[in-house]
C-alpha cells in the first residue's frame, strides 16, 4: 500500500503530469469532474501563444507549473488550504499580490513558504536553505503593502491560507524566471537528465525524485581521485569537504532521510543504484573551494521489481544495488 507521503505527493505530481503532457507515467482511475487537472486544450495553447495572460481560480488544494493570474474565492469557509507552485529545475517563481481581501484581525491566514511543506517536512531542508526557516515564510498580514513581490530560491514555493468569511479571497500573479546555478530541485516527472553545478559555493544542494528510481551518475568533478564507497557506519566522506550522497526516504526533507551511498571523488564513466524509496534525493556537498559539477540521468523503479524485493523481505534500507 503507497504511504500517506507518496499519495500527497503523488496527487500534486499526477495534477502536474497531466498538466504537461506526462501522463503516460501514470494510471489515473476513476477521475471525475471535481479531478484537480488542468489539462491544455488547443484553444488554451493558442492564447498563450499569442501572448495572452493564463488566468483560472484556484482550489483549496491545488498545483500550479504555469505562469499566470490566479484568483481563490472563498464560497464557504477555507480553514486547511494550500497551492504548489513548481517550476523547471532552471527557473524560479515569483508570485506577486494584485489583490487581497482576507480578515487579518478574524484569524484569516494568507503566507508564501519558500520551498515545499509536507506532513511538518520542509523541502529544501532547513540545513540546506540560504535562509533560516522563519525567513522562509512570508505572512501578508504581517507585511501587508510592505512586500507585494516574493520570490523563490528554488524551482518551488507555495502558498497557504485560511479564510473564514464567504466572498473574501485574494488574486496572484505567478512569474517564472531563469535560474543559472539551480540548486534545490523537486523534480516534475519520474525519469530525466540533469546536471548540477556549484561554482566556488559553499553551499548545499538537493534534487528531489519523488519516485522510486534507477539513478546513473555519468560525470562527477570534484577535483579528487576515483572512488564509489556504499555508506557504512564507520565510513563516509564527511571528512572530503566536497562530495555527493544518495539518500533515501519515506518524507520530504532530506536531512531526515537515509543516507544510501557516497561519492567521495571525481570519475568519468557509469555509477548505477536503484533505490526503492519513496523519495530519492541527489545530494551534493560543496567546501566552496571548488567548481563542483555532477550529471546524471533517472527514471523510475519497475513496479514488478520493487514489489518483488519487498515481498523477499530485503533488508536493506529501500534496497539499494549498485
Amino acid at each position: 500500500m503507497p504511504s500517506a507521503f507518496q499519495f500527497q505527493c503523488h496527487f500534486v505530481l499526477i495534477f502536474l503530469a497531466a498538466s504537461k503532457g506526462d501522463t503516460r507515467y501514470l494510471e489515473v482511475r476513476d477521475a471525475g469532474e471535481d479531478e484537480p487537472f488542468l489539462l491544455l486544450s488547443e484553444d488554451l495553447k493558442r492564447e498563450l501563444s499569442a501572448g495572452q495572460i493564463y488566468r483560472r481560480s484556484l482550489r483549496c488544494i491545488d498545483m500550479l507549473s504555469i505562469e499566470g493570474q490566479f484568483t481563490f474565492t472563498a464560497d464557504q469557509p477555507q480553514l486547511h488550504c494550500a497551492t504548489f507552485f513548481i517550476g523547471d529545475p532552471e527557473e524560479l517563481i515569483t508570485i506577486n499580490y494584485n489583490f487581497v481581501n482576507i480578515d487579518c484581525q478574524g484569524g484569516d491566514i494568507l503566507k508564501v513558504f519558500d520551498g515545499w511543506i509536507l506532513k511538518g517536512e520542509k523541502f529544501p531542508s532547513s540545513f540546506d536553505h540560504p535562509l533560516p526557516a522563519s525567513q522562509r515564510y512570508v505572512d501578508f498580514c504581517e507585511s501587508g503593502n510592505v512586500q507585494r513581490s516574493i520570490r523563490s530560491s528554488q524551482n518551488v514555493a507555495m502558498i497557504f491560507f485560511r479564510i473564514h468569511q464567504p466572498g473574501n479571497g485574494f488574486t496572484v500573479t505567478v512569474k517564472k524566471n531563469t535560474n543559472l546555478f539551480p540548486c534545490n530541485v523537486i523534480s516534475q516527472t519520474p525519469s530525466g537528465r540533469f546536471t548540477m553545478v556549484i561554482p566556488h559555493q559553499h553551499r548545499n544542494c538537493s534534487f528531489s525524485i519523488i519516485y522510486p528510481v534507477v539513478i546513473k551518475i555519468s560525470d562527477l568533478i570534484l577535483g579528487h581521485l576515483n572512488g564509489l564507497f556504499l555508506k557504512k557506519p564507520s565510513a563516509g566522506c564527511a571528512g572530503m569537504g566536497d562530495f555527493v550522497e544518495l539518500l533515501g526516504g519515506t518524507g520530504l526533507d532530506p536531512s531526515k532521510m537515509f543516507p544510501l551511498a557516497d561519492l567521495c571523488h571525481s570519475f568519468h564513466g557509469s555509477a548505477q543504484m536503484k533505490i526503492g524509496c519513496d523519495n530519492t534525493v541527489l545530494r551534493m556537498v560543496s567546501s566552496g573551494k571548488h567548481i563542483n559539477r555532477v550529471t546524471f540521468e533517472y527514471h523510475q523503479l519497475d513496479l514488478q521489481e520493487t514489489e518483488n524485493r519487498k515481498e523477499n523481505s530485503i533488508e536493506e534500507f529501500c534496497f539499494p544495488s549498485i
